[in-house]
Parts: C-alpha cells; sequence; structure tokens
C-alpha cells in the first residue's frame, strides 16, 4: 500500500519558508543544497524548492509542486498507475539513483506525483522507514 509521505512547494524565499515552518511546527532541518531545503517531523517530509533548482525546467508557479507516495514495489506501483491513466514525468534529475528508487508522473488532471522506494526515502528524505 502506498502512503503520503512529502509535499514539495517552490517559493521564492527558501530560507524565510524554512524558518517558517521550523520555528512554527519545531519542523527539523534534514538537508538543504542550493535550491532545496528539505525538513521533516519524523514521519512527513516537507521539500521547500527554490525556482532556480534544475527539476523545475523552465516551470513559473509557485505554491503546491507535487506529492510525494512511498511505496513497497517500483514496478507494481509503475504499472498500476500508468494503468490508471498517469503518465510517465522523468526523476529526480541530478539525484544518481535512476527510475528504480523514484520516479515522477502527471495524474489525468495533470498534477505531479512521484512514487518513491523506502531506500530513496531513507537517503533523500533522510526520515526513517520500517522494511515491509
Amino acid at each position: 500500500m502506498a502512503k503520503l509521505r512529502h509535499i514539495a512547494m517552490v517559493v521564492e524565499d527558501m530560507e524565510k519558508t524554512a524558518k517558517f515552518y521550523e520555528q512554527s511546527f519545531g519542523m527539523q532541518r534534514v538537508r538543504q543544497s542550493e535550491t532545496s531545503i528539505g525538513l521533516s517531523d519524523g514521519y512527513m517530509s516537507l521539500v521547500i524548492i527554490d525556482p532556480s533548482n534544475i527539476n523545475m525546467k523552465g516551470e513559473t508557479r509557485r505554491g503546491l509542486h507535487h506529492v510525494g507516495f512511498l511505496i513497497d514495489d517500483m514496478e507494481q506501483i509503475a504499472g498500476t498507475v500508468e494503468a490508471n491513466g498517469a503518465v510517465y514525468h522523468g526523476e529526480i534529475l541530478g539525484s544518481g539513483r535512476g527510475p528504480m528508487t523514484e520516479r515522477k508522473y502527471l495524474d489525468p488532471s495533470g498534477h505531479m506525483f512521484d512514487i518513491t522506494t523506502p531506500e530513496h526515502a531513507r537517503n533523500t528524505w533522510r526520515i526513517p522507514v520500517e522494511a515491509t
């Protein structure tokens, strides 16, 4: 069964936004790069993305960017979402992990989501993931 595990947003001021969520809700910074900050409450992650991030691919929208689901079996779930109308939209660029651990899709309404294996969640989101 898939579980919602992260939400990503695109903002103009990453640091200001990250500090708001840290100070207001006690979220912890678990990773940071020049173009993204990952926060976590130990279970869910909030990824704050700068518009210059390579994965934005020239997008201009701001606000909610995508949701991410933790899954057990990449091939099974990929087949299921595609059979239900999702369209493959790529992977995280520059991650070096490839489509075996994380894939992005567009749902039938054009909204982006990703499916991610426990390996990717542990290594990228820096949250504990129980073996299934």
